[in-house]
């Protein structure tokens, strides 16, 4: 290992790296006083050397310290290393001892598909009991994701890393700007998204975001930048889990938009309440909104500014003593009002008869009313394709997406993908393919032909072919230009070609030619002349050269001999 000492705190031997993160790297080690296996998280030094970032790492790890529950990886120690590099420069390693867990990231649980409803409640209902635990110690994770989530052999949850992201965030402006730090986009609140105050609600929102994935194998949002996954957290409502999973009933469906709300004061307030409702969803009953309990998150939260005044006037009736509530004095209804429930009751019979009556005959034509199919548009035009798509009562929205085999303008894909039922209205992705990723041609003379063959691959451009072209200054094996030209705008894959200098030269013959012509022609060649005289003729011409005309090695040596009598 180079990330750090063998030996940390001259009590924990560090092994074999186990994780990495955005973070930190996390090893497996050995705490050598009492003899137990531990895991060792240590932080990356570009953190660690922030002293506002050490002190409230240090009171985050007190406080995860502190608690004690199966659903929590245990924090034994925490503190920093202080070190000297080979040039003898001051190092701080800041680190945290943990329980080691003998299990699987949730993460990796989730790429494999997506779980049974009844799986999904399981470990959703442990996280949340883990986040009560935290909430009640005032303690926000901040963090939720399936990264920091494990699963024991014997399939117990267990919530690591409480304190870590608070400490990182309060260390900088906004959380929006440490998001690379805490963690993927996609598992961000909308406050977290806009940089505002969060709160326990923040960790609740995450979990909801958790439970989507693993019902249907992939988050409720995505994109290919986190600024646009963000942006769907901030505006966009999630779709229904059903409709990418049939196995979801409508009460889970209910639990997970109820969770994934944007105002936070509409969504869950308490882990205890979200674990209630998923736990009888999952139990195939349909949860009941209840009047929020007095508890700890008036503290946390406050008095939702949403709320109205009829609604905190119900409260105050409902927590009045006896004495102050107001006393009836009518021991029944009006009669009016009995009449008129018994109209009312009789309209609404009659309505129901009458619709029955209209119902369609065939049972497929009602299922036809309540779903349509998502017709295939892959392979035609966007125009074409949302033509198609508004026709079956739905909703197209257009997106582009780089694609190496599937033709500009062209629709790769669509989600809902083909085929699948669908409520009408709903919107549909259309991912229409924006070509290949434009890009230019590398600066390629003066490069040896394998160099330039490696910048081409290096830009994701293909080499074409190489052309020899006889050239008296460039050496042999150089690249002398390419076709396209270097600079020229082209799209990854395209072919380039290019053009090598043979090493050769083009020799002219000089005989007949006036001696100091042949000399200006033979040294424009950069060969090596030697001259010799003639007396027996006069007149200056050249009468002979000791090479061919021709190709002819570059830098060669020649002999003229020129009449000087």
């Amino acid at each position: 290992m180079t990330d750090g000492p063998r030996l940390l705190a001259g009590r924990y031997t560090i092994g074999d790296r186990i994780g990495r993160g955005g973070m930190a790297d996390v090893y497996v080690g050995t705490d050598t006083r009492l003899g137990r296996r531990v895991a060792i998280k240590l932080l990356k030094p570009s953190l660690a050397t922030d002293p506002k970032f050490r002190l409230m790492f240090r009171e985050e790890a007190q406080k995860a310290a502190r608690m004690a529950h199966p659903t929590i990886v245990r924090v034994f120690d925490a503190g920093e290393e202080t070190s000297t590099d080979d040039s003898g420069a001051s190092l701080q390693t800041s680190y945290i001892v943990m329980e080691y867990v003998d299990g699987r990231l949730l993460k990796d649980v989730i790429a494999e598909g997506p779980a049974e409803p009844a799986e999904a409640v399981r470990i959703i209902s442990q996280v949340l009991t883990a986040l009560e635990y935290s909430h009640r110690a005032l303690l926000v994770h901040r963090d939720i994701k399936p990264g920091n989530i494990m699963i024991t052999q014997s399939g117990q949850v267990k919530v690591m890393d409480f304190g870590i992201a608070r400490a990182v965030s309060d260390n900088s402006a906004t959380v929006a700007e440490t998001g690379a730090v805490l963690g993927t986009a996609q598992y961000f609140s909308p406050e977290q998204a806009r940089g505002e105050t969060v709160d326990a609600r923040t960790d609740l929102y995450s979990t909801g975001v958790i439970l989507f994935e693993l019902l249907t194998g992939r988050a409720p949002f995505r994109g290919e930048r986190a600024a646009a996954v963000a942006y769907q957290h901030i505006s966009e409502p999630a779709v229904a889990p059903s409709s990418l999973n049939p196995k979801i009933s409508p009460a889970i469906d209910s639990v997970v938009l109820h969770s994934l709300n944007k105002d936070k004061f509409d969504r869950y307030q308490t882990a205890a309440e979200f674990r209630a409702d998923v736990q009888a969803a999952g139990a195939g009953e349909v949860p009941t909104r209840r009047v929020p309990a007095a508890d700890f998150n008036s503290t946390l939260f406050g008095v939702n500014p949403n709320a109205r005044a009829g609604s905190e006037a119900t409260l105050r009736q409902l927590s009045s003593n006896d004495d102050e509530r107001i006393v009836r004095t009518q021991a029944r209804p009006p009669v009016a009002w009995i009449w008129a429930g018994v109209a009312l009751m009789a309209a609404i019979l009659v309505a129901v008869v009458i619709w029955v009556i209209s119902l369609p005959t065939e049972p497929d034509s009602l299922t036809n009313n309540l779903s349509v199919s998502v017709p295939n548009v892959v392979g035609s035009t966007y125009d074409v394709g949302a033509a198609t798509l508004t026709t079956a009562g739905l909703v197209p929205a257009q997106f582009g997406q780089a694609s190496d085999t599937v033709p500009e303008g062209t629709v790769v894909s669509t989600d809902p993908s083909s085929g699948q039922k669908v409520s009408p209205g709903i919107s549909v992705r259309v991912y229409v393919s924006l070509g290949k990723n434009p890009t230019t041609v590398p600066r390629l003379d003066q490069l040896s032909e394998a160099a330039a063959q490696q910048a081409i691959q290096d830009r994701a451009l293909a080499y074409g072919v190489t052309t020899r072209e006889n050239s008296t200054t460039i050496p042999e094996g150089t690249v002398i230009s390419s076709d396209p030209v270097s600079g020229a705008s082209v799209r990854e894959g395209d072919t380039v070609n290019l053009v090598v200098s043979s090493g050769l030269v083009d020799l002219q013959s000089v005989v007949g030619q006036p001696y100091n012509t042949a000399i200006t022609n033979l040294t424009a060649l950069q060969f090596s002349i030697e001259a010799r005289q003639d007396l027996g003729c006069t007149g200056g011409a050249v009468t002979s050269q000791s090479l061919p005309a021709g190709e002819q090695p570059q830098r060669s040596a020649i002999t003229i001999t020129y009449c000087a009598g």
